[in-house]
């Protein structure tokens, strides 16, 4: 079987591991490599602060509550999207206001925000899709003209950028996802990217369970106490040195999955031309990462067809999102705005192929034959 998603591996993970264990003997968080991470991060993107988190699910909660979200506030997001990146706000007590996508980047459409935006309105929340970035100017323009905090989830972007801006330092807050399906990982895992350095003091303080802890260890303060609210969100050092052995070579990992990328779009192309199916469109100002490869499939039955074909040539094929506003619980904390002429329909229609660090060439032609070789039993392509 040709897994969907294999961790990448780039060689000197256990050997940091085994160096936390057998030389550090610092296991719990905020240790060298913590610290090692959020440099990294701080350096590479130039942004003012890097906290290490538990998950991107963590990094949207600590968004959340930087951005005072509370009850009665609305915030405004995409319905194609994973659960996390409105949970963090419901949490807070926010309604969710869903809007359309772009059908060529699945992407929140731009253009539809502002008429979403209420008295009660409180932030965006873009999501860039498959690390292809949202319209940023646009969005910022609008979270400027009505005070609007703009939290991006780049939880699939890392690396990516919007006009040579890397995702997640364009918006108040980035969160990005360090999960083991994504380009480079801890396993579970993530990051939030603070821009207003008058945030950086509060975030410490709330990924130390609400103390003052880290002004402690600098030796600030004599002693640290409760000070704000908080919770645990500091990894554990075995995964942050999991993680920093990927951040050395970057452009290793980045460069393999972009060469997969190609191959596949290269020869799919094909396909789209005869308009059979319909491949990722990428903005001419995005640099993407490839964190995934989708094709779009005529309907809902073709897609499963699809699916199911690969899986008995071995073949791990998955679809994505389930729009969040047919959920139970989106019913109960959200609503959609306007119309959902793209999120439903184009959802239904998107299939992921396996894209992995590593992934053999002869793979990838292997998949690409197979979906050239379904199509022919219905004499499309």
């Amino acid at each position: 079987m040709i897994s969907f998603n294999v961790p990448p591996y780039v060689g000197k993970e256990q050997f940091y591991i085994n160096e936390v264990i057998m030389k550090n003997q610092k296991l719990s968080g905020d240790g060298e490599f913590t610290k090692k991470c959020n440099k990294w991060f701080e350096k590479r993107f130039d942004t003012p602060k890097s906290l290490l988190t538990t998950s991107c699910t963590h990094a949207l909660e600590m968004a959340a509550i930087l951005a005072n979200i509370e009850a009665g506030d609305e915030v405004i997001a995409p319905s194609f999207t994973f659960v996390s990146t409105v949970n963090a706000f419901v949490l807070r007590g926010a309604k969710i206001v869903f809007v359309d996508i772009r059908p060529d980047t699945m992407n929140i459409n731009e253009e539809l925000i502002e008429d979403a935006i209420t008295e009660k309105t409180k932030a965006i929340v873009p999501v860039h899709y498959a690390g292809v970035s949202c319209e940023m100017d646009k969005i910022m323009d609008i979270a400027k003209r009505h005070n609007l905090y703009v939290i991006e989830d780049a939880a699939q972007g890392v690396m990516s950028t919007y006009k040579n801006a890397y995702l997640g330092t364009i918006g108040d807050f980035g969160c990005y996802s360090f999960h083991e399906t994504k380009n480079y990982t801890m396993g579970e895992g993530g990051a939030i990217l603070i821009q207003n350095k008058d945030n950086i003091e509060r975030a410490e303080i709330i990924r130390e369970k609400g103390t003052d802890r880290s002004k402690f260890f600098r030796g600030q303060v004599d002693k640290y106490s409760w000070v704000d609210i908080g919770s645990s969100f500091l990894p554990s050092e075995l995964n942050a040195a999991y993680l920093y052995a990927q951040l050395e070579e970057p452009e290793t990992i980045n460069n393999n999955r972009l060469h997969t990328w190609g191959i596949y779009y290269s020869e799919l192309k094909k396909l789209e031309e005869k308009g059979i199916i319909q491949l990722p469109h990428v903005p001419q100002h995005c640099k993407h990462n490839a964190h995934m490869f989708y094709i779009k499939c005529k309907d809902l039955k073709e897609r499963t067809e699809l699916i199911s074909y690969l899986k008995d040539n071995n073949i791990l094929a998955v679809f994505h999102y389930v729009p969040l506003h047919s959920s139970e619980a989106g019913k109960r904390y959200g609503r959609f705005h306007g119309v959902d002429e793209y999120t439903t329909n184009e959802s239904e229609r998107l299939v992921r192929l396996p894209l992995y660090y590593g992934l053999e060439e002869e793979k990838t032609k292997f998949i690409i034959n197979k979906i050239f070789e379904f199509y022919n039993t219905f004499g499309l392509s």
